[in-house]
């Protein structure tokens, strides 16, 4: 199956119960502010924000003219293409090389599991990688890192459990530089994105990349369930304030998600997707594609 069908299967569900409300609300054969409500509604019910709601809703308002409102499918691909331009208003970074990215995000998020789908889809592109453990919190996360990098066939920089995280880094960008390396894809531990002691510790992080691997390109990507629905949303903010966000990596696509939150990612923060994952499999991941999603949701 291709990466596009697995959209689609992702999103079935979603898209069977958008369609179903939109049939509803259209059977009814109203125009005027309920419909509009009501066409809102929908929209907040699969996780977009209410503001990005307002704004798609609004724009139906204005573009749909001549009574053509009356026509479903006329609807149905003017949402389709206003919410394409949501995504298109964050662009996805283009990666130059050397770069360093580094993998933020709550507990749970699946964080560990992406950098492995992520590093194997740069050997994929030629491109030889390093991975470094800087979640030294827990064991476990290492080791875990260190199953994914033999799966990816890269190289892997860890430490002891307990050590300083910036020194993991340092030691990884140090390495990359000498051996001339493309990709640094660094592992941090899961935070709330309140605590404000840890959320420092990503600074510090940050600073010894900036400082000690200067010709590197430096990304930041925050890793989101997409299951976590319009929450993720008051994640990317927080951690956005901390340390600025370079891309999302969205997750569990799998797992019967909404995600609506999506458009108001790209829309409000502008903060663009760049991977998204469907399955378990080391190669259940691609970059993002705004269209085959808002055709995968609608």
């Amino acid at each position: 199956m291709s990466f596009f069908g697995k959209i689609k299967d992702a999103l079935q569900k979603t898209k069977a119960g958008v369609s179903a409300k939109m049939r509803r609300l259209f059977s009814k054969n109203k125009l005027g502010d309920a419909f509009y409500d009501e066409l809102e509604e929908i929209l907040i019910s699969s996780d977009v924000s209410v503001r990005t709601a307002e704004e798609v809703v609004d724009e139906v308002r204005e573009e749909a003219i001549g009574g053509k409102v009356k026509d479903e499918q006329f609807v149905t691909d003017l949402l389709k293409d206003i919410l394409e331009e949501k995504l298109d208003e964050a662009p996805v970074p283009e990666l130059r090389y050397p770069c360093v990215i580094m993998f933020v995000g709550v507990n749970g998020a699946g964080k560990t599991t992406s950098i492995g789908k992520v590093a194997n889809w740069f050997v994929q592109q030629g491109k030889s990688v390093v991975l470094a453990a800087a979640d030294t919190f827990r064991a476990a996360a290492i080791e875990q890192l260190s199953v994914w990098a033999d799966r990816a066939k890269v190289r892997i920089i860890r430490h002891e459990e307990g050590s300083d995280p910036a020194a993991v880094i340092f030691d990884a960008v140090s390495s990359a530089r000498a051996r001339g390396t493309d990709v640094v894809l660094v592992d941090t531990a899961g935070r709330l994105q309140v605590k404000e002691n840890l959320m420092n510790e990503l600074k510090k992080m940050d600073r010894v990349v900036t400082r000690e691997f200067p010709d590197a390109a430096f990304y930041k990507f925050l890793v989101l369930d997409a299951t976590t629905g319009q929450n993720a949303f008051s994640q990317a903010r927080i951690f956005g304030e901390t340390i600025a966000l370079d891309g999302i990596v969205l997750t569990k696509l799998d797992s019967s998600a909404k995600g609506g939150f999506v458009f108001s990612l790209c829309g409000e923060l502008h903060v663009p997707v760049v991977f998204a994952c469907v399955g378990e499999k080391i190669d259940d991941i691609a970059p993002f594609d705004a269209e085959q999603f808002v055709e995968g949701f609608f």
